[in-house]
């Protein structure tokens, strides 16, 4: 099981407000708010720099943000120091909130010397403390879901792009976390194993699970978001519904950033 959060089952699984981060003098994020209630996907979508990839990588306390607020469930991520000194408070709480929020990196991040298998089952086994057989049998399910539970035996180079990507959303899915949290998770990938990751993806938003989506692929957006958070320089520039969005788009910056990626 994951680590139990304080229950109030009302709140949205992550909700940021006002979150700035700089690298140095350089600043990246810019005040931006973000929420996801449980059960919904929220698509982050803008050229590239414009901060998505930063954005959820601090929902996941990768990096460190500046100022703004951060909380999971409810629960507030506690912190010490100002400006570029601030860093989380409590390494524990930290490594709770991980756990929840399982990520889907752009590059696969399989370690080459385990199985398919092997790779799915070791978060759960090291950092969860799971039992062994408990966690072979939840890592077939997972792999099966995604519809390659026939490579638990193969080696990642083995294995096609679409298939490893497959099998590193089969490992975030073995946290059995809170929410996932996709980076590019198709950017990588040939256009027809594009397709074989963005099949899964549509089922996991059909399953209501929690997600937060970094992608370039619109019509993906379009298919499986709730909401859509347009990113330009750091800032929210335009968000909605994807039919709003995508259909009517406010700004003009919107609005040429869809009519260069169509």
């Amino acid at each position: 099981m994951t680590a139990a959060f304080p229950s109030q089952p009302d709140a949205p699984v992550i909700a940021i407000e006002g979150l700035h981060k700089s690298y140095g003098s350089l600043e990246v994020l810019k005040g931006v708010d973000l929420t996801a209630p449980r059960g919904h996907v929220v698509s982050l979508i803008g050229s590239s720099g414009s901060g998505k990839s930063t954005l959820l990588r601090c929902c996941n306390l990768l990096e460190d943000s500046q100022a703004g607020d951060i909380r999971f469930e409810g629960e507030a991520v506690r912190w010490k120091g100002t400006g570029l000194g601030r860093h989380p408070a409590d390494r524990a709480q930290v490594t709770r909130m991980r756990t929840n929020l399982s990520m889907v990196f752009q590059q696969f991040n399989l370690w080459s010397h385990m199985t398919i298998l092997q790779n799915v089952m070791e978060a759960p086994l090291t950092v969860l403390r799971r039992d062994p057989k408990e966690v072979e049998d939840t890592a077939r399910k997972y792999l099966a879901k995604v519809g390659i539970v026939e490579k638990c035996d193969a080696w990642p180079a083995q294995l096609s792009g679409g298939q490893q990507q497959r099998a590193a959303i089969a490992r975030a899915l073995c946290m059995e976390p809170r929410a996932l949290l996709f980076d590019e998770p198709t950017s990588a990938l040939d256009p027809e194993l594009e397709q074989e990751v963005v099949k899964v993806i549509k089922a996991l938003a059909e399953e209501g699970r929690t997600m937060i989506l970094v992608t370039h692929d619109m019509k993906l957006a379009a298919d499986v978001s709730d909401h859509v958070i347009f990113l330009h320089q750091g800032k929210v520039e335009e968000q909605g519904p994807p039919d709003r969005l995508f259909g009517n788009p406010q700004t003009e910056r919107l609005r040429g950033f869809l009519s260069a990626t169509a």
